[in-house]
C-alpha cells in the first residue's frame, strides 16, 4: 500500500450553505414583501475541516510527528474574506452571526482539494429557498487531479427553518407581524476521503445528522469538527481478510478492506447496472469505455449517476479508465462536455436534448430508460461472440433481488443485525459480480498472452488481429489504440500477478487446447488422456507422443478455435472466497485534546496487541494485517521504533500488503535518539537496507513501454536478426535463429560480387567481413512463414481420414498434386507421419510413421523422355517402397522428413519428445527459407537448418542399454526461455491424497533456474503448471518443503523466501542471515503437538533455529569452519557439510565429532562437496569435488575412510542422495573432450557401482527423490534439462 504519509478514513470535512451575500438579499427581498419562496440562492463553502485537529504545544517530535493520520502537506485556501452576515438563527429562534459558520477568515485546505467547484458538486441543481422542509438526500462526488489519482466525496443535503429579525422586531410585506413566514434553505456536507468509502460514509453522515439536527446552531461548528475529528481517527483496512468496524451511534460503520493491491474496496452495489439495463446494454456500456468513447451518463437520481458509473469502473478490471471521470456535472459544468479528448461524464436527463443536440460523437447513456444510444461517429462495434454470449448465460443465475432472499425469514428486531444480514447478502452478491465482469475481460483478452514477447517488450498486434474472428476484428482495431489497452498491456509484459493472470492460468488448460482436425465438437477422452493424481501413473507414453508442454513454435498453428476460447465458461471460475475477520475499534475520546487522543491510540495498541498475542500462527495471513495496522497506529502516536518492528515483522509475514513508502516516512522522521537505537539493532539496519534498495529498483526499473512489432527497414547483423526473430514469435531458441541466419546469408559473397542491389550485402571492415539480412528478405520470409501457418489452419479433413489420426494430431505441410505409387493426391506431414490425400475419391493412405523410417533417398521416375524427381520412402512395416513424383519440391521433402526422421529418433532415444518438436520446427524454416530465396542455392541454404540429421549423420544417437531402460523421461524447464540455463536446485513435493488439484495439492515439481526463477511441474503429468515464479534475483541454493503452507528457498543474496504452494505467491521472506544461505534442514516433531522447526545454515557458518508458525529465531549459533555447504538432520543432530570437514553438532552449537577431508584430498583443488549418513549403519559416505571417487566412513572411526569407492570416468562429485538402498551420485566428467554429467547408482551393501547413467550434456548440478520411486535430476546450463528416472 503506497502512499507518501499514512492517511485516515477522512481527508476533509467540508460545510456548503447560502453565501452571506444571498442571505442579505434574502432578507431585504423580505423586507420589501417580495415573493420569496423557491428563490435561487449562490452557495460557498462555510467551513473546512481537516486533519490534524489537535496538536501538543512545542512538541518535540517535531514536524515527523502526523497525528490523526494527518496529510501534513497543507496550503492556503482560495476562499475569500468574509464579510458580515446577517443573523441567522436556528429554528428554536437563536440568533446567531456568522463568526459562528465560519470562525476563521482564512481557511487550510489539504492539498491537492480544489474547492471551487465543490459547492456547484454539491448542490448541483442549485441552492433553492422551499416553503417547506424537504427530505435529506445523498449523492457521491469523484475527483480526479491531473496524474489520476482519485478523491472520493459523500454530499448529504439536509434542510434548515430560516427566521429574520432586525433590532427586535420583524416584518412581514412591510407590516409589523406577530407571526413570520416559515422558510427553508439546504445545507450540504461533504466528506471526503481518498478511499471509495460510499456506504460506509453515508452511514457516517446518516449517524451524524440525528445528532446535527438537534444542536444548538451555536454549537454547529464544533459538532461537524468532532465529528470529522473521529473520523480522521479510523485507519484504513490492508487489503485481504480483515474489516474495520467503529461504532458511531446508533450505526455501526463497516469498512471492508479490498481484496488485492490492485484494485480499491468495494462499497457499494455492484448489481445497480444490472437493476437498470439488460445485459445487452451493459455490455454497450463496457464496449463504450473499452474502446474510449466519450460517454455520457444521465439520470435523474445524482446519487445514481456516481454508483452506476463506478460499478463499471469495476466491471472492466484490471484495465483502467486514462481518461477524464466526471460523474457529476452541474449545469454551469455542461461546456465541460465539448472537451475533444474521451471522457466518462454524467448529467441530469433533463439535459438530454440539449447535449445530444450540440455535441458529437457521443454515447448517451440513460439509466432511467437503461438505454444506451450513440452517434452514427461514435458507433459502437460488436464485443466478441463467445465472451458476451458467456456473460449473458453468467448474469441469469444471478439472484439480484433481495426481498427473495429474506422471504423466508422472520421479521428483524435488531437493526443491526438486519443491517448485517443485508451487508453479507450484498458481499457475496459482489463477489459474483465480480467474478463474472473478470471472465468477461479474460475471455476478450485471453489471446494477447499468445502474442507477446516478453524479454524485448513486443506486443505483434498485426497476428492478434489476424487470430481473431472475422466479425470480432473491428472491436479488437478499436481496443488496440487505446490508452486503456497500452497500460493494459504494459501490465501483462511485466507479468504482474493479478486477478486476470491468475484466472488466465487457472483456465488456460483448457481454453488452450491445442486445435486438432476432429470436428471441435468431439471430446476426446481416452484413458492415456485422463490425469492420474500420484505420481508417475500417468506419466507420458512416448510411443504415443501426447505432448506433454507445448511447441516451441508457439505462435505457429496454435490458434484456439472460437469454441475453445469458450471451453473454459460452461464451468465458470470462482474467485476463492476467504473468511473476513472484524476488527472493532475502541470508543472515540469524547473531548478533542491531545492526551485524550494520545490515550485513544495506546488503547487501540493495546487492543491490536491482544488479537496478535491470540491469533493462531498459522493463520500468517491474519497476523500480518495486525501488524499492518499496529504499525500504522504506532507510526501516527509518534511511536516509531514500535512501528518498525511491526512492520519488520509484516516483512517476513506477508511482503504483499507491505508499505514501502510508509516505511520510508517512518525512516524519515527518527530522531537522533531513535537512530541511534536503530544503529544498534541489527535486524531494524538489514530492513531499511533492503527497503531503501527495494525502492531504489524500484525507480530505475524499465518504465514498461510497449514496442509494436514491425518489419525491418534496414540490414540486420546477428544479433539484430536474432532480436528481431524473436520479436516476431517464430522461434525463441537462439541456436535456431543463428542456423537461420547463416540459411538465410548463403551465398553472400557471390551475390555481393555481382549485383550492385543485393540482397545481402557485406560490411567490408580491416578485419574482415560480417554477413548481413536484408530486410526486404526477411521480409519474404516472414510473409511466408505466416502464410503457411494460415494454410495449415485452414486444413479441411474429410472425417474418414481424421479418424484415421490421433486426437491431437494435426496437420502442418502439405504437397501440391502428385503422382505416386498408390494413385495421385497430396502427402501431408503431420508431427508423427507421413500420409497420402488421395483425389478422386478422398481416401487416406499411410505413408510412415517418422519412428519407422528405414531408408528416405531421392531418385527420378520416367516421364515420356524426362526423368521426373522423386522420393522414395521405405519404412519397417511396409515391404514395397513408396515412391512420390514430387517433382521440384522433391529436395525440400527430402530434408524435412530426414529432419523428423532424426528428430523422431532422437526423442525416442532421449525419452525427451521437445525433440521432436524442435525437429518440427527446423523443418518448417526449412520450408519457409526456400519460399523466400528462390534461388539454385535454396535447398542448400536450407540444410544449415537440418540439426537433428546432422548429428545423426556426425556421430551415434544411440544412448546406452542400461540408461535407456532407467531413463524414464526428460522435461525442458526451459522451454519458454531464448537459451538453455543452468537447474540449480530440484524438489519434489507429494502433495495429498484425494484432493482436487485445484487447490495446489497435486505432487509438484519445484525447480529453480539461473537468476531467481523458479518454474513448477505438475508432477502427476510432469506438465509445466507455473511458467517462472521470480524470487529475487541471485542464485538459489537449496529448497525445503515445509508444509503445505510454505515452500523455503535460500538464495545466493542471504534471504529465505517463502512461496505458498496454493497460491504459487512468494510474500514472505526471512532476512536474518547476513550471508549466502547454503542449506535448510526440517527437524522431525517428536508428537504432533511440538511446534515445527526448522533450520538454515549460510557460508560463514552461521546456523539459525526456527520456529515455523511464527517464523521467529529461536536459538543461532556459529561453527567455525570454512564455507558452511549444507546441513541435514539425523537421530536429532545436525550433520554440516563444510568445504575442508563434516560435522555433527548438537542442538546448542556444540561439535560433537568432526570428519576432515582425508589426506590423500587435502589441498586447494579438492574439498567436500555432498554426504550422506546411513545412521542405521553407523556410517558416512562423503564426494569431494575434484575427485572421483567416494569415501565410506565409519562414525566411531572418523579419523579415516574405511572405503573408497572409484567412479569411472568421473572428474568431480556435485551431489548425492539416497534413496532406499542406494546412493546416488551425479558427477561432472569429460568424454572426447567435451563435458557430460553422469550418475552413478552404488549398492551399499557391496559398495560398488551397479550403474552408469549417462545423464546430460553437461554437469549434473542437483538431484531429488520422489517417494523413493523415482529420482529427479539437473543439469548445468549447456545442457539445462531435467531426467527422471526409474528407482529398482
Amino acid at each position: 500500500m503506497a502512499v507518501n504519509n499514512p492517511s485516515g478514513l477522512l481527508e476533509a470535512c467540508v460545510v456548503v450553505g447560502p453565501s452571506s451575500e444571498s442571505l442579505k438579499e434574502l432578507c431585504q427581498a423580505h423586507l420589501q414583501g417580495k415573493e420569496i419562496k423557491h428563490r435561487s440562492l449562490e452557495a460557498e463553502v462555510l467551513q473546512v475541516h481537516a486533519p490534524p485537529f489537535v496538536s501538543k504545544e512545542s512538541d518535540p517530535d517535531g514536524p515527523g510527528h502526523a497525528p490523526a493520520f494527518s496529510r501534513v502537506q497543507r496550503r492556503r485556501s482560495f476562499l475569500k474574506k468574509k464579510r458580515e452576515r446577517p443573523a441567522v438563527s436556528s429554528n428554536s429562534g437563536t440568533k446567531t452571526n456568522d463568526s459562528t459558520i465560519s470562525r476563521a477568515d482564512d481557511l487550510t485546505v489539504p492539498k491537492d482539494i480544489d474547492l471551487i467547484a465543490l459547492p456547484q458538486l454539491c448542490f448541483p441543481d442549485g441552492l433553492t429557498v422551499a416553503p417547506e422542509s424537504q427530505e435529506d438526500s445523498y449523492h457521491f462526488l469523484v475527483f480526479t487531479d491531473v496524474f489520476g489519482n482519485q478523491t472520493h466525496g459523500v454530499v448529504v443535503q439536509y434542510y434548515k427553518s430560516l427566521q429574520f429579525s432586525l433590532e427586535g422586531v420583524t416584518y412581514q410585506n412591510g407590516h409589523r407581524s406577530s407571526k413570520p413566514p416559515r422558510l427553508y434553505t439546504a445545507y450540504g456536507i461533504c466528506v471526503i476521503s481518498k478511499y471509495p468509502y460510499y456506504n460506509a460514509l453515508r452511514d457516517c453522515l446518516s449517524s451524524f445528522l440525528v445528532q446535527l439536527k438537534t444542536c444548538r446552531m451555536d454549537d454547529f461548528e464544533e459538532k461537524v469538527k468532532e465529528f470529522s475529528a473521529k473520523l480522521a481517527l479510523v485507519p484504513i483496512p490492508p487489503p485481504g481478510q480483515l474489516q474495520v468496524v467503529f461504532s458511531l451511534k446508533p450505526l455501526q460503520i463497516v469498512l471492508p478492506p479490498r481484496e488485492d493491491m490492485d484494485r480499491p474496496a468495494v462499497d457499494l452495489d455492484l448489481h445497480l447496472p444490472f437493476l437498470c439495463f439488460r445485459p445487452e446494454q451493459i455490455l454497450q456500456v463496457i464496449c463504450s469505455i473499452l474502446t474510449e468513447q466519450r460517454v455520457v451518463f444521465l439520470c435523474t437520481d445524482w446519487a445514481r449517476l456516481t454508483l452506476v458509473a463506478e460499478c463499471f469502473m469495476f466491471f472492466i478490471h484490471p484495465l483502467c479508465w486514462q481518461h477524464p471521470f466526471v460523474p457529476i456535472l452541474s449545469r454551469q459544468m455542461l461546456d465541460f462536455l465539448m472537451a475533444p479528448t474521451a471522457y466518462l461524464m454524467g448529467c441530469h436527463t433533463h439535459h438530454f436534448e440539449e447535449v445530444a443536440a450540440e455535441t458529437e460523437d457521443l454515447v448517451l447513456i440513460d439509466i432511467d430508460s437503461g438505454t444506451v444510444t450513440s452517434s452514427c461517429d461514435a458507433e459502437l462495434p460488436d464485443m466478441p461472440l463467445i465472451a458476451t454470449e458467456c456473460f449473458k448465460g453468467r448474469v441469469e443465475g444471478l439472484q439480484l433481488n433481495y426481498d427473495l432472499e429474506v422471504c423466508w425469514r422472520g421479521s428483524s428486531t435488531d437493526m443491526s443485525e438486519l443491517r448485517a444480514h443485508r451487508r453479507q447478502w450484498q458481499c457475496k452478491l459482489n463477489s459474483q459480480i465480480l467474478s463474472i465482469t473478470l471472465e468477461l475481460i479474460v475471455n476478450i483478452f485471453r489471446d494477447v498472452h499468445d502474442h507477446l514477447n516478453y524479454e524485448h517488450r513486443v506486443f505483434n498486434s498485426e497476428e492478434f488481429l489476424k487470430s481473431q474472428e472475422t466479425a470480432d476484428q473491428a472491436f479488437y482495431k478499436k481496443v488496440l489504440e487505446t490508452h486503456i489497452f497500452h497500460s493494459f498491456l504494459r501490465e501483462r509484459l511485466s507479468r504482474k500477478m493479478d486477478a486476470f493472470a491468475r484466472m488466465e492460468i487457472n483456465t488456460r488448460s483448457e481454453a488452450y487446447r491445442k486445435p486438432v482436425m476432429q470436428d471441435i465438437t468431439r471430446k476426446y477422452m481416452g484413458p492415456e488422456n485422463r490425469l492420474n493424481k500420484r505420481l508417475g501413473m500417468s506419466l507420458p507414453n512416448l510411443a504415443e507422443d501426447h505432448s506433454l508442454t507445448r511447441p516451441l513454435r508457439q505462435l505457429s498453428l496454435m490458434k484456439s478455435p472460437l469454441i475453445d476460447k469458450g471451453a473454459t465458461l460452461s464451468p465458470g471460475f470462482k474467485l476463492p472466497s476467504k473468511s473476513v475477520k472484524t476488527f472493532k475499534l475502541p470508543e472515540f475520546p469524547p473531548p478533542l485534546a491531545f492526551h485524550y487522543v494520545q490515550k485513544y491510540y495506546c488503547d487501540l495498541i493495546n487492543l491490536l496487541s491482544e488479537f496478535i498475542a491470540t491469533v493462531n500462527p498459522q493463520d500468517s495471513s491474519l497476523l500480518a494485517r495486525y501488524y499492518y495496522l499496529r504499525g500504522l497506529v504506532s507510526y501516527v502516536a509518534g511511536k516509531r521504533l514500535e512501528a518498525l518492528g511491526d512492520f519488520q515483522n509484516l516483512y517476513r509475514t506477508d511482503m504483499d500488503i507491505f508499505p514501502t513508502e510508509l516505511m520510508r516516512a517512518v525512516v524519515d522522521s527518527l530522531q537522533e535518539s531513535e537512530r541511534s537505537v536503530v544503529d544498534r539493532r541489527p535486524d531494524l539496519k538489514r530492513l531499511i537496507s533492503r527497503v531503501k534498495k527495494s525502492s531504489e529498483q524500484a525507480r530505475l526499473k524499465d518504465s514498461g513501454s510497449v514496442k509494436k512489432f514491425e518489419l525491418p527497414r534496414t540490414h540486420m547483423l546477428q544479433e539484430d536478426f536474432v532480436r528481431r526473430v524473436q520479436e516476431s514469435g517464430i522461434v525463441k531458441d537462439q541456436g535456431t535463429i543463428s542456423r537461420l541466419f547463416d540459411a538465410l546469408t548463403v551465398g553472400v559473397e557471390s551475390v555481393a560480387k555481382f549485383s550492385a542491389q543485393s540482397v545481402f550485402y557485406l560490411d567490408t571492415s580491416p578485419d574482415g567481413q560480417q554477413k548481413q539480412v536484408d530486410p526486404e528478405v526477411f521480409r519474404d520470409f516472414y510473409t511466408i512463414w505466416k502464410e503457411t501457418e494460415a494454410e495449415a489452419q485452414d486444413v479441411d479433413l474429410p472425417a474418414s481420414v481424421l479418424e484415421r489420426l490421433d486426437s491431437d494430431e494435426r496437420v502442418f505441410k502439405i504437397s501440391s498434386s502428385v503422382k505416386t505409387s498408390h494413385g495421385v493426391g497430396k502427402i501431408a506431414m503431420t508431427d508423427r507421419r507421413l500420409f497420402l490425400l488421395t483425389e478422386g475419391r478422398p481416401g487416406y493412405v499411410e505413408v510412415a510413421r517418422f519412428r519407422d523410417l528405414e531408408e528416405v533417398k531421392i531418385s527420378s521416375a520416367p516421364f515420356l523422355l524426362l526423368r521426373i524427381p522423386s522420393l522414395k520412402i521405405k519404412t519397417s512395416r511396409r515391404r514395397e517402397t513408396f515412391e512420390a513424383n514430387l517433382k521440384f519440391e522433391c529436395d525440400l521433402w527430402h530434408l524435412m522428413i530426414k529432419e523428423m526422421w532424426a528428430g523422431r529418433k532422437m526423442a525416442d532415444e532421449h525419452k525427451d519428445p521437445q525433440y521432436v518438436q524442435q525437429a518440427l520446427t527446423n523443418a518448417l524454416l526449412m520450408d519457409a527459407v526456400v519460399g523466400c530465396l528462390q534461388s539454385q542455392k535454396a535447398i542448400f541454404a536450407a540444410s544449415k537448418l537440418a540439426y537433428f540429421d546432422r548429428m545423426k549423420r556426425e556421430g551415434p544417437m544411440m544412448v546406452p542399454k542400461t540408461t535407456s531402460e532407467t531413463l524414464k523421461h526428460k522435461i525442458n524447464p526451459c522451454l519458454n526461455l531464448p537459451t538453455p540455463q543452468a537447474v540449480d536446485i530440484l524438489l519434489y513435493t507429494p502433495g495429498e491424497l484425494g484432493a482436487a488439484g485445484s487447490d495446489g495439492s497435486d505432487p509438484k515439481l519445484w525447480c529453480a533456474l539461473s537468476g531467481g526463477k523458479v518454474v513448477v511441474f505438475d508432477a502427476a503429468s510432469w506438465s509445466m503448471q507455473q511458467n517462472s515464479i521470480q524470487v529475487g534475483t541471485s542464485r538459489l541454493n537449496c529448497m525445503l518443503g515445509v508444509d503445505q503452507q510454505q515452500l523455503w528457498i535460500g538464495s545466493e543474496d542471504s534471504v529465505i523466501y517463502i512461496i505458498n504452494p496454493h497460491s504459487m505467491a512468494c510474500n514472505k521472506q526471512l532476512t536474518e542471515h547476513r550471508a549466502e544461505v547454503t542449506g535448510l534442514a526440517l527437524e522431525d516433531r517428536p508428537d504432533k503437538y511440538s511446534p515445527l522447526a526448522a533450520y538454515s545454515c549460510s557460508v560463514e557458518g552461521t546456523v539459525i533455529m526456527w520456529e515455523v508458525a511464527t517464523l521467529q529465531v529461536r536459538r543461532h549459533f556459529r561453527l567455525s569452519c570454512d564455507g558452511l555447504q549444507s546441513l541435514q538432520i539425523f537421530g536429532g543432530r545436525l550433520w554440516c557439510c563444510a568445504l575442508d570437514c563434516v560435522m555433527e553438532v548438537r542442538r546448542n552449537g556444540t561439535l560433537h565429532r568432526k570428519v576432515a577431508l582425508p589426506d590423500h584430498l587435502r589441498g586447494p583443488p579438492s574439498f567436500y562437496s555432498g554426504f550422506v549418513v546411513f545412521h542405521e549403519r553407523e556410517q558416512l559416505w562423503t564426494g569431494c569435488s575434484n575427485a572421483g571417487e567416494l569415501c565410506v566412513w565409519h562414525l566411531s572411526d572418523p579419523k579415516r575412510p574405511f572405503q573408497r569407492i572409484q567412479l569411472p570416468d568421473c572428474a568431480s562429485v556435485v551431489c548425492m542422495i539416497k534413496v532406499k538402498n542406494q546412493i546416488w551420485v551425479g558427477c561432472h566428467g569429460y568424454s572426447g573432450g567435451k563435458a557430460h554429467g553422469k550418475i552413478y547408482v552404488v549398492d551399499t551393501e557391496h559398495h560398488k557401482v551397479e550403474k552408469e547413467l549417462v545423464a546430460h550434456s553437461d554437469s549434473v548440478q542437483t538431484l531429488s527423490s520422489a517417494e523413493d520411486r523415482y529420482v529427479l535430476s539437473g543439469a548445468a546450463g549447456q545442457d539445462g534439462k531435467i531426467a527422471i528416472w526409474k528407482v529398482e
